[in-house]
């Protein structure tokens, strides 16, 4: 594995979600002690993060690749796994993933729920994917990262406690996160 190619890439959430909320500070930071390269850029049209702004901002602008891993949060999580059904990537975590608009109009409307998951190739273009998620998220059901996670055969990390992993309440670290990687890259 050449280690200098791989670069980390963040994707917030929709809303009023940057890339600079809760724990994206802390993770970018400890990422970077590691001599790795992470890109945490503000994403376009992030009231609805609508797939036909984001997935080419990805590609085109940040460059995602099969030396790319992708931390994505909620709507995030969202769009690393459509961009992972047409393009390679080494790796990917999934924190607060669903894979259904749960019936709120503004997710139907970012275009990923219009066709139907091609979980086999998700898994086939990158090398693993890590999922964390916990039950008492008041946005995002269990069932849903379950469901993701039986069909992408991911590194599941369930939690009763941690919500939807900030935008609910502050949530400063996420060391977890960090150690998925090191525990990825062996590092």
């Amino acid at each position: 594995m050449d280690y200098k190619r791989i670069k980390i890439i963040f994707i917030h959430g929709n809303g009023n979600s940057t890339p600079h909320d809760n724990w994206f500070p802390y993770v970018k930071r400890e990422l970077e002690k590691m001599n790795l390269s992470v890109i945490a850029r503000q994403f376009p049209d992030v009231p609805l993060a609508r797939a036909c702004y984001w997935l080419p901002f990805l590609k085109d602008e940040l460059k995602a690749d099969e030396y790319t891993i992708i931390i994505g949060h909620s709507s995030g999580a969202l769009a690393a796994m459509r961009f992972a059904e047409h393009n390679k990537l080494l790796g990917s975590i999934l924190i607060a993933a669903m894979h259904t608009d749960l019936g709120i109009e503004t997710e139907r409307l970012s275009g990923y729920f219009d066709e139907p998951w091609n979980w086999h190739t998700i898994k086939e273009n990158q090398q693993w994917v890590v999922q964390f998620a916990s039950s008492d998220d008041p946005w995002i059901p269990i069932k849903e990262a379950r469901f993701i996670h039986q069909r992408l055969n991911s590194e599941f990390y369930e939690y009763t406690t941690q919500g939807h992993f900030g935008g609910d309440y502050y949530k400063k670290e996420f060391p977890e996160i960090v150690l998925a990687i090191k525990k990825k890259l062996l590092l």
